[in-house]
């Protein structure tokens, strides 16, 4: 990885932080909770306040969604982006949401505090060097069939081009395993965590695909380091029009806050 300059550990000589609202990426171990997609007004508040309440500190919503089958909801673009706006604000939570084209990019800053660089974009250039441009912190997924090298690699594109407000996003790879969604490889976290200063997010609701799983893969990833996790969580998962089988319920994720607040707390009691 001698060829990246930006993005290893030793150029920093710190941790990078990066702050949106009240939460600190990198500083403390943040949840980013909301649906798949925004579907509508009342589908998008019912669930944001669910996640708010149970401490989620920033809010998710896909207004733009990239699907396998050409014939699946993609999402309602800006209207969506509206809503998804209006729920952050009257919640008071920043809000994480998905970019696709490199010609949306500075329209999406007005909305958006986190740009998200999803897994089929991680290596669009066009759309890494657009975002380079703007200070808008941007969380790029691994690629299904990335390296961690590729993936360090394309961060360094944004860090390039001038934004050094870059998250990184493990959300599973593409293995021989068919029992789940992908394979979500938390040694990549670990590892990471050694080569690079910016902060790691897991994502587990994309890696297996399997609502019983999130919460242990969530364990999981705050006991292998990771910075925070972004979940999906709908307020009626039988009829998410993205997803659904991943969903988590309002009770689902309440527990697994309860659940992942212990472990954290019990963890930063442990001796160095």
């Amino acid at each position: 990885m001698g060829h990246l300059k930006l993005a290893p550990r030793q150029y920093a000589n710190h941790q990078t932080v990066i702050t949106v609202g009240n939460a600190r990426l990198g500083a403390e171990f943040v949840v980013m909770a909301g649906p798949c997609a925004v579907e509508s007004r009342e589908q998008m508040f019912e669930t944001a306040k669910m996640v708010c309440d149970s401490g989620a500190k920033v809010l998710r919503g896909g207004a733009f969604k990239p699907r396998t089958n050409p014939y699946s909801f993609q999402g309602l673009g800006y209207e969506g982006l509206e809503i998804l706006r209006e729920a952050g604000k009257h919640f008071e939570r920043p809000i994480v949401t998905e970019v696709m084209d490199p010609r949306d990019v500075g329209k999406m800053t007005d909305y958006a505090d986190i740009l998200q660089i999803g897994a089929r974009n991680m290596q669009n250039y066009s759309l890494l060097k657009e975002v380079g441009t703007v200070t808008t912190p941007v969380m790029l997924k691994r690629g299904l069939c990335a390296t961690v090298d590729e993936w360090l690699s394309c961060a360094e594109y944004i860090l390039a081009a001038g934004n050094p407000n870059v998250l990184l996003c493990e959300r599973g790879i593409r293995t021989y395993e068919t029992a789940t969604r992908n394979t979500l490889d938390l040694s990549a976290v670990a590892l990471a965590k050694t080569i690079t200063h910016l902060p790691i997010i897991v994502d587990p609701s994309h890696a297996v695909g399997v609502r019983e799983l999130i919460e242990p893969l969530s364990m999981a990833a705050l006991a292998a380091g990771a910075d925070g996790i972004i979940v999906e969580v709908h307020c009626n998962p039988a009829v998410a029009l993205c997803d659904r089988e991943q969903a988590l319920t309002g009770d689902d994720f309440a527990r697994m806050m309860r659940r992942l607040n212990h472990l954290n707390n019990a963890m930063q009691s442990l001796p160095e």
